[in-house]
């Protein structure tokens, strides 16, 4: 594996610092602030089940949190960006005034939530689009210096699982990370403050998925950090034979082992314990292979 990245990153925005050890596997726990997630189905709308959310991935190890406020799941619409950041802004208040708040990722593909969460004490973007829906949020993350999460989507979450189809998976998702990553740095967000996912689950069937992960290795550019988030997957399910999402943990933590194994410095979960134990052994298997 020769995707050689700097280890540590570190950073400032609205006058606080951060910083992320690379050279361990980070785990981002999430938390789905909406009514109608494909994996918690609105357990955790309302503030209050948020923030014991929170508590409990912290509690577990969790070295950053990902905060969305819209549902992305197969076939689903938009959310209006006032009513996306009535959802958010709550609980992540509420995060960053304790004493130990991790670094906090906003999952919003608008410009307006992204500045409005940074100026509140968020500190990473995660944007599954890209910055294809609004480029402004390129923008707004070089002006304050801070790190962003690029994903591949083939077509929208409306759309996406509508028979998707490559000529090349692996090939096809990593040109579309370059040339997503290279229109955040013409926009002036640094190279290495640039984080790749190849975004599984998003217009891709199982068999794109399991390639992907199987060749992850592969798939991201060199030069950039990596994720990988994959927990509860439908992928997952079909593999073995799990319906409810709920029921795919253990599915999933076989698959971040696999996924560390193959160089994802970041993975992105609802269950950090197992997963953080997964991380460790696909760590090692890692070092034992370099």
């Amino acid at each position: 594996m020769s995707n050689k990245t700097d280890k540590i990153l570190a950073w400032s925005c609205f006058g606080r610092n951060y910083l992320l050890d690379f050279s361990q596997t980070l785990v981002m726990g999430i938390i789905n602030i909406t009514p109608d997630s494909f994996s918690d189905g609105g357990l955790f709308f309302s503030p209050d089940k948020a923030l014991e959310l929170a508590e409990r991935h912290l509690a577990e190890g969790a070295d950053l949190l990902d905060l969305g406020a819209e549902t992305t799941r197969p076939g689903s619409l938009p959310t209006p960006p006032h009513e996306e950041w009535r959802r958010l802004e709550p609980v992540l208040k509420a995060l960053v005034a304790r004493k130990d708040c991790p670094p906090i990722s906003v999952d919003t593909n608008k410009s307006e939530v992204a500045e409005k969460a940074l100026a509140a004490g968020a500190s990473i973007v995660n944007d599954i689009f890209a910055g294809r829906n609004d480029p402004l949020i390129f923008d707004v993350a070089a002006r304050h210096g801070v790190p962003v999460i690029l994903m591949h989507m083939q077509g929208e979450p409306r759309t996406m699982q509508i028979e998707p189809h490559y000529d090349d998976v692996v090939a096809e998702v990593k040109a579309f990370l370059i040339e997503r990553a290279e229109a955040a740095m013409r926009a002036g967000v640094l190279k290495e403050r640039i984080i790749l996912d190849p975004g599984l689950g998003f217009g891709k069937n199982s068999i794109h998925n399991l390639t992907l992960l199987n060749r992850f290795d592969q798939v991201i550019p060199e030069g950039f950090h990596s994720l990988m988030a994959l927990s509860r997957k439908a992928f997952l399910g079909h593999v073995t034979n799990h319906k409810d999402p709920l029921g795919r943990d253990p599915a999933t933590s076989a698959a971040t082992a696999v996924a560390v194994a193959k160089g994802a410095e970041m993975i992105r979960v609802h269950n950090v314990a197992p997963n953080r134990d997964a991380a460790m052994v696909g760590l090692a298997i890692r070092r034992e292979n370099c």
